[in-house]
C-alpha cells in the first residue's frame, strides 16, 4: 500500500518496529523482560551465533523491546540504524572509544557536558588520546587545529550550558575533506528540533534521559548512524563493555517518545515567553537562547525552534547570588537534569560542570553568576511568577 512520507509528528507515534510482532496484536509494544532466550535446537544456536539467522540470544547482545526503540530512533533521526545504552555517558564513551586509538586526537566544540569533559581527560591520562577545544567558527580555524592524528570532531550544539551554536554544515565541509568523523550530541534539541545527519554529520547521540524520555524516570543513551557503524559498535564496544539499556527502560522511552513533538512545542513556547520576560528584567545581565541571540540566523538554519533551555546571568552577580536566587524558588526545582515536565534550574559552576577546573570553565564561558534553566510544561505564567519572586529577593 502506497503512503506518502510521514510528518515527524506522525512518525513518533506510528514509526514502530516491524520485527517481533506480538502474537496477540497488542497496540503497545510488549516488554521482553528476560536476560536470555531459549533455542529450539543446537543447530539454531550455531546459526545465530554465526550471524546466519536473525533472532535474540542474550539481552546484552540484543533485546526485542530495546530493538524496537532503536528502530524508532533511527527513523526519527533520519539514520539507518541505532543502538541504545544504559546512560547518555554510556553512549558518549562507546562512540568515542570506537573512534580512537592510543595517541589519537579529538577536536571538540568549545564546551561540553561536565562528565564528557571528565571522560576526555581520563582518555588523555590513561591512553594519551588528546583533545582540543575550539570555537569551530570558520574553516581556517578548524583546519589549523586538526592534526594527522585527529580521528573525530565532537560537537555539542547548543553547547551545555552556554547555549552557543556550532555551524554543522561548516564543520562537515572541513571534516569530509580530511575524512574525519563528525559526532554530534543532540540532547538539547532532540530530533524534533534538529537532525544533524541531514547536514552530513556521521554520528548523532543523545542522553535519552532528557527530552526523549521527558518524564524524569529513565536513564539511557542513544546512538544513531549508518548500518555498518552501528553493527560494528554493537559487536564490539557495547557488547564487551556492556553499557546496555534494560527492556523496561526501553519500553518507558517508547511510551515517552509518542508525545515528544507535543512536549517540545510546549517547552519551546514556554521558553520564548520566559526569555521575553527575563530580557526586560533589570537584574538580568545577559540571556542566551538560540532564537533570540547572536546565533539567531544559524539557529533558524539548522533548528526548527529554540528549545527549552535558557542560560542567563545575574547583574553584579556571584556564586552566592545565584544560589540565593535558586533557594528562593518554590515551583521550580533545583536539579542537574533537563527536559522533564517540571521546570528545573541549576548552577553549572557548582553542579554539572563542577568537575571542570575554574580556568577551563572560564575559557568555556561558564561564569559564577550563570544559571541554566530547563523550562517545563507548566503554565508559563506560573514559571515566571516563581522566577520574578526569586529575582526580587536577590
Amino acid at each position: 500500500m502506497f503512503m506518502k512520507k510521514q510528518d515527524f509528528r506522525t512518525k513518533v507515534i506510528h514509526g514502530e518496529a516491524t520485527h517481533y510482532k506480538d502474537p496477540y496484536n497488542s497496540l503497545v509494544p510488549p516488554i521482553y523482560q528476560t536476560a536470555t532466550f531459549t533455542f529450539d535446537t543446537a543447530e539454531q544456536v550455531e546459526r545465530r551465533f554465526a550471524g546466519d539467522e536473525e533472532g535474540p540470544i542474550y539481552s546484552r547482545l540484543g533485546n526485542p523491546t530495546v530493538q524496537m526503540l532503536e528502530q524508532k530512533m533511527a527513523v526519527l533521526e533520519e539514520g539507518e540504524a541505532a543502538l541504545a545504552f544504559g546512560s547518555g555517558m554510556g553512549a558518549v564513551s562507546a562512540v568515542v572509544l570506537s573512534l580512537v586509538n592510543a595517541g589519537d586526537h579529538i577536536l571538540c566544540s568549545k564546551g561540553v557536558y561536565g562528565c564528557t569533559f571528565g571522560f576526555l581527560n581520563m582518555l588523555h591520562e590513561k591512553f594519551n588520546v588528546s583533545h582540543t577545544f575550539s570555537n569551530l567558527t570558520n574553516e581556517l580555524e578548524i583546519e589549523s587545529q586538526l592534526s594527522n592524528y585527529t580521528t573525530c570532531i565532537y560537537i555539542e550544539t547548543p553547547i551545555n550550558p552556554t547555549m552557543q551554536l556550532i555551524d554543522l554544515a561548516l564543520v562537515v565541509k572541513v571534516a569530509k575533506k580530511h575524512k574525519i568523523k563528525v559526532v554530534v550530541d543532540n540532547t538539547f534539541s532532540s530530533p524534533y528540533l534538529q537532525q544533524p545527519l541531514l547536514f552530513g554529520c556521521d554520528i548523532v547521540l543523545h542522553s535519552a534521559t532528557k527530552y526523549l524520555c521527558g518524564h524524569g524516570d529513565v536513564i539511557g543513551g542513544i546512538v544513531v548512524s549508518d548500518e555498518s557503524y552501528i553493527e560494528e559498535l554493537s559487536k564490539t564496544v557495547r557488547k564487551d563493555i556492556g553499557a546496555i539499556m534494560s527492556p523496561f527502560d526501553a519500553w518507558l522511552l517508547l511510551r515517552g517518545l509518542k508525545t515528544l513533538a507535543v512536549r517540545m512545542d510546549r517547552h519551546c513556547e514556554n521558553a520564548e515567553e520566559i526569555v521575553n520576560k527575563l530580557s526586560e528584567h533589570p537584574k538580568i545581565e545577559s540571556i542566551v537562547y538560540p532564537f533570540s541571540s547572536s546565533d539567531q540566523q544559524l539557529a533558524k538554519k539548522q533548528m526548527k525552534q529554540g528549545g527549552g533551555l535558557i542560560t542567563f546571568s545575574l547583574k553584579n552577580g556571584s556564586k552566592k547570588t545565584a544560589q540565593k536566587l535558586m533557594n528562593e524558588l518554590n515551583l521550580i526545582k533545583i536539579a542537574v537534569s533537563l527536559g522533564d515536565a517540571e521546570t528545573l534550574i541549576q548552577h553549572p559552576a557548582t553542579m554539572t560542570h563542577a568537575v571542570v577546573g575554574e580556568e577551563e570553565r572560564e575559557r568555556m564561558g561558564i561564569t559564577e553568576n550563570m544559571i541554566r534553566l530547563s523550562i517545563g510544561l507548566e503554565a508559563w505564567e506560573d514559571i515566571w511568577n516563581d522566577l520574578e519572586h526569586a529575582l526580587q529577593k536577590v
